[in-house]
């Protein structure tokens, strides 16, 4: 019997999903240039392994892993390596990456199989499988599949939990990715539940999702303990302890890790790639990317080769509208303002929103009024105005003594806020910070 009461605080933000929710997932075309950074992922970027002038195929290497926390980056197209400098990332900052012209003429066929059939390997080679094809969480964060699919054998798990609430505004792919797609997750599912040893599974499902939720029920195999859990629709339902909470009822305690309770939590998309990984023999080389907002002539839910500048894929979707004034790489809770329109998708690019005009007037910020509505949205049960006055004053010990750890930005405190204090973004300044002075500290 599972725990569905879901969890305490939170915020109920418009959903803004109806622009791409019952629109099927579509391929795109290819670019003419793809440019693909080295850091995609959480832990240490891949090491170049090509030149400037090397001819590549779809599904090549251009990056390897640079240890076990770390995953290699694969060409997304055929064509020829033309530059490696740094250039615009999706997180603000400036990355090496690998430019390809795309060959026009290429018929993008992948070079022979590159990952084994799963049948028969053993455990470990199923998880050097997985990191050889540079699968990483679909989710956002980006943390490398493979190291959660071999948790610490001290930590037994007795529960792989299937992350498919999709609790960020306006993003649909993970929707689409349950509803097109049941049979392929499933898939990715049984290997995974093989792998880590569990006899049961659980799939998360926000309840504004019942065509996702009828077809995962429709094709769960008879051979496997899966359930279908719908949950409360709140904001944030898809963070990892978030939702070992709603589903088990357990908290993970201030520290500590997921295996802490038992269980391993994966993205329902890096469910899905699992299994065309093992189905195809490619890596990880596209993914399903929502485009959508008011500022965009024609939102959709397409495939998207890795390394596709966003100018491009906003041109695949008609442009932007003549009151378009935002350009978020993600979703608009959690998601990055864009400043360069050359950066491109990467692994965890979940979507891509374009706010109008009348959505994002500037605010002016007023003193903050001790009136509570962050506490009560805190989802994590943090003081966000403490932290916000410690912010300001660049006080990082004391921050680190009010647990700015255990803050996941998930932006529910600047929801909230009537002084429209930019809460979330003082925090993500202040672990910079505080990352910063640890590591030049003696």
């Amino acid at each position: 019997m599972w725990f569905t009461s879901g969890f305490a605080h939170g915020v109920h933000p418009p959903e803004s999903k109806e622009l791409t929710a019952q629109l099927p997932i579509r391929r795109m075309a290819y670019p003419k240039e793809i440019v693909l950074p080295l850091r995609q992922h959480a832990g240490k970027p891949a090491t170049l392994c090509v030149k400037v002038g090397d001819r590549v195929e779809r599904g090549d290497k251009v990056g390897e892993a640079d240890g076990y926390i770390s995953v290699p980056i694969h060409s997304s197209a055929a064509g020829k390596v033309v530059d490696v400098d740094w250039w615009p990332h999706p997180d603000g900052t400036m990355a090496m990456a690998v430019r390809i012209l795309v060959d026009p003429y290429a018929p993008q066929i992948p070079r022979p199989r590159m990952v084994p059939h799963w049948e028969g390997l053993s455990v470990d080679e199923v998880v050097q499988a997985v990191q050889d094809a540079g699968v990483v969480g679909l989710g956002g964060a980006g943390f490398p599949t493979h190291v959660k699919l071999a948790p610490p054998k001290d930590f037994p798990i007795h529960t792989l939990i299937i992350n498919g609430a999709e609790c960020e505004p306006y993003l649909t792919s993970d929707h689409r990715t349950m509803a097109e797609y049941p049979k392929r997750v499933h898939f990715g599912i049984r290997v995974m539940m093989q792998t880590l040893g569990v006899s049961k599974a659980v799939i998360g499902v926000e309840r504004n999702k019942p065509d996702a939720i009828e077809a995962l029920t429709r094709t769960i195999p008879t051979d496997l303990d899966i359930t279908i859990l719908p949950l409360t629709v709140k904001y944030p339902q898809g963070a990892e302890k978030m939702l070992i909470h709603a589903v088990t009822g357990h908290e993970v305690a201030s520290g500590k890790l997921p295996v802490s309770a038992g269980v391993v939590v994966q993205n329902v998309g890096s469910a899905a790639a699992i299994a065309e990984v093992f189905e195809t023999g490619l890596p990880l080389i596209e993914r399903i990317v929502t485009v959508t907002g008011h500022g965009l002539t024609r939102p959709a839910n397409l495939i998207v080769p890795v390394g596709t500048k966003l100018r491009d894929l906003l041109d695949q979707c008609g442009g932007l509208t003549a009151d378009a004034a935002q350009v978020i790489a993600g979703g608009p809770m959690m998601g990055l303002a864009q400043a360069n329109l050359d950066a491109p998708i990467t692994k965890g690019t979940t979507g891509i929103v374009v706010l109008a005009r009348q959505e994002t007037r500037t605010e002016r910020v007023y003193p903050c009024i001790h009136c509570g509505r962050c506490l009560d949205a805190c989802p994590v049960f943090l003081n966000p105005s403490l932290l916000g006055d410690l912010a300001r004053v660049g006080r990082y010990d004391e921050m680190t003594d009010a647990h700015l750890s255990d803050c996941m930005l998930c932006g529910s405190c600047s929801y909230v806020c009537p002084s429209n204090i930019p809460l979330s973004q003082l925090f993500q300044v202040s672990k910079a910070g505080l990352r910063r002075a640890q590591a030049s500290a003696p």
